[in-house]
């Protein structure tokens, strides 16, 4: 049996409450970059949501199936549960 590994790319918030901080986050299952994140707070009923924005930066090489190795992602709202 053979596991694809999906892999990490870094998520730079470009904007809100996090601005200019990176995290790492797990590629989609289908290889793409995740097109909203939800980042937790110090706060437990509270998270950041932040979807993606158009900047991507790929590393180098000619793989065909290149992934990006950083996307650009833009602050939406302040989620409460």
């Amino acid at each position: 049996m053979s596991v694809t590994q999906i892999g990490t790319y870094t998520a730079k918030l470009v904007d809100g409450p996090l601005e200019g901080k990176t995290i790492s986050t797990d590629f989609t299952a289908g290889g793409e970059a995740q097109p909203r994140i939800m980042i937790p707070t110090d706060t437990p009923s509270k998270q950041y949501l932040y979807i993606r924005g158009r900047g991507i930066e790929f590393g180098e090489g000619s793989d065909a199936d290149r992934r990006p190795r950083a996307v650009e992602y833009r602050f939406v709202q302040a989620v409460f549960e």
